[in-house]
């Protein structure tokens, strides 16, 4: 059984949300904030922040003891006079350095010395400044070189979006920062690159690259790079120019001919237009300029075919079809620019072509040999989102995507760090089974890695509604999640059995057998953090921290 204890401490610096932060993107990002932060170079030693600014390091001494409390660093702002201040968040960007926010909006960078040596261990700050509304800190690396050292860090906000009428008006900023002291004698440390995504959902994931080439998101909608600076409302016209930009030309079928429709310059004489049929090919010029040229979907009778200027100063173009009855798909090969009209009877008959695949009944014959999905066997857990999310990879050059995929049914669960050297792994739903998957940016054809399985941890863990934070030993020993009070589940990775057990319908020995386990914490305070190591999960509430000593060996 797992062996649980508790200690008391000063209290956690919870900041719960406002009245005006009462989107679900919020509440992803701040509301479900993840306040005990794991080292992972240093492992089972954990942080928190708490009321008073300090940073509060807790380290395991035996077995299952943890140290007293020991303050690291202490922030120079009182952090009770903003108003509208998030959490204070840092990342263990290196084995010597720390990124911190102190949820105000200002960012600072912390050389601290080998941490856990008491010898060199100092926290001192090497870079600060502020950098506008509130943030918190997601993710960061280190990168040195001769010439060089810089500090990559990826930090979220969640902006307000006046344009936006129908949404729920935010937009979620990912920040790309990059700090440098390019001048290895001058210790002065400056942003050389700031570059900023918007997207409307908070990310599952998001982290830089280990050689700071490139970002990986994992996302509900998608993200895209913008300038710094550029005014949102800019941006939105483009956007909507975009949208309502008109086609180049409109064009309908009949099962015999084709007719095409293009309005005219102003005060264009039949001079103006030239006009070309070739069996198979037509060029339409306008005024000396090329207006559309290019190969027809399918031959036409280019001697019967014909033009005319219509009393609206538009031109139609009349196309006599050799194969009748063809529908085409396009007017010319490869050409986007126009738009098909479709009439009511045309949309009736694609409509009878299509009734065959589709069936008024949600499962027409549940009973025949093969039969389809039966959504009444279904369980509540099975059923996921109608959005599914997507893995993309942005090149830190061009701001480009690079891949995307679908990520369809396999559901995000959580992330874990398995090697800090290398990018968080994340684990996501198979089936019934729970996948953990290690990114390799250098791999270009093999980017992600599948590291490890839980088995039927994706069924269990749906299952559990008041779930809160989610990890895995990074050793993949165990995996577990806390509810928002109390309780604790660990699912252990199946284990050879010291007793002779039979599976009673099919008759066989059952070598390996997983086990689940419930902890109850003795509090009546919500659970804020949750970390897990390898043989230990750290469980923080607002004025306790719960050890577990997860038993591996019984």
């Amino acid at each position: 059984m797992p062996y649980l204890q508790g200690w008391s401490m000063s209290t956690v610096a919870e900041v719960k949300l406002r009245d005006d932060q009462y989107t679900l993107e919020h509440m992803h990002a701040f509301g479900m904030y993840n306040y005990l932060h794991c080292d992972s170079w240093y492992q089972d030693s954990v942080y928190y922040i708490d009321t008073l600014g300090r940073i509060m390091n807790l380290t395991v001494m035996l077995d299952t003891a943890l140290g007293k409390p020991r303050e690291v660093f202490r922030l120079p702002t009182d952090l009770t006079a903003c108003d509208n201040r998030l959490c204070a968040s840092v990342h263990f960007t290196s084995s010597t350095w720390v990124t911190l926010s102190d949820g105000t909006g200002r960012l600072y960078v912390i050389g601290t010395g080998e941490r856990g040596n008491s010898a060199s261990e100092k926290w001192e700050i090497m870079f600060n400044e502020e950098l506008g509304n509130p943030f918190i800190i997601i993710h960061s690396i280190s990168l040195l070189n001769v010439e060089e050292h810089s500090i990559a860090i990826l930090l979220l906000r969640i902006e307000k979006e006046e344009l936006d009428m129908k949404g729920s008006g935010f937009y979620v900023s990912l920040e790309w920062v990059t700090i440098s002291n390019k001048n290895k004698d001058n210790k002065k440390y400056e942003i050389i690159k700031h570059d900023i995504l918007r997207g409307k959902s908070v990310p599952h994931y998001a982290a830089i690259e280990p050689d700071g080439n490139g970002l990986m998101i994992v996302s509900y909608k998608s993200f895209t790079f913008v300038q710094v600076g550029q005014d949102l409302e800019e941006n939105m016209d483009e956007d909507m120019s975009q949208k309502i930009k008109e086609p180049l030309y409109y064009w309908q079928q009949t099962e015999d001919d084709l007719t095409v429709m293009i309005r005219l310059p102003e005060d264009s004489t039949k001079e103006d237009i030239q006009v070309q049929f070739l069996p198979d090919h037509i060029n339409i010029v306008l005024k000396d300029h090329q207006f559309l040229e290019g190969k027809l979907y399918s031959s036409v009778d280019h001697e019967s075919s014909t033009w005319i200027i219509k009393e609206n100063n538009s031109l139609e173009i009349s196309l006599i079809k050799k194969n009748e009855g063809l529908t085409w798909p396009e007017l010319v090969v490869g050409d986007k620019q126009g738009e098909l009209i479709r009439d009511s009877t045309q949309c009736a008959a694609i409509a009878e072509r299509l009734m065959h695949l589709t069936s008024e009944e949600l499962n027409p014959n549940p009973d025949k040999e093969k039969p389809p999905c039966n959504a009444q066997e279904l369980e509540e857990c099975d059923i996921f989102f109608e959005e599914s999310s997507s893995l993309c990879r942005f090149d830190g050059s061009t701001l480009k995507t690079t891949h995307v995929v679908n990520l369809g049914s396999n559901q995000y669960l959580f992330s874990v760090v398995v090697d800090p050297k290398e990018m968080p792994c994340f684990c996501l739903r198979h089936d019934v089974d729970a996948l953990l998957w290690q990114p390799h940016s250098s791999k270009q054809d093999d980017m992600w890695e599948h590291i490890a399985t839980f088995n039927a941890l994706g069924y269990v863990q749906a299952s559990k509604r008041d779930k809160k934070f989610f990890a895995c030993a990074p050793n993949y020993s165990y995996a577990a999640l806390c509810e928002c009070l109390r309780r604790v589940f660990i699912y252990r990775q199946p284990a050879p059995m010291s007793t002779v057990l039979y599976n009673r319908k099919e008759g066989r020995q059952v070598g390996q057998v997983a086990k689940q386990q419930v902890a109850s914490l003795e509090t009546n305070d919500p659970i804020l953090g949750f970390q897990a190591t390898n043989e230990r999960l750290f469980v923080l509430t607002t004025k306790n921290l719960f050890l577990i000593k997860v038993n591996t060996e019984n």
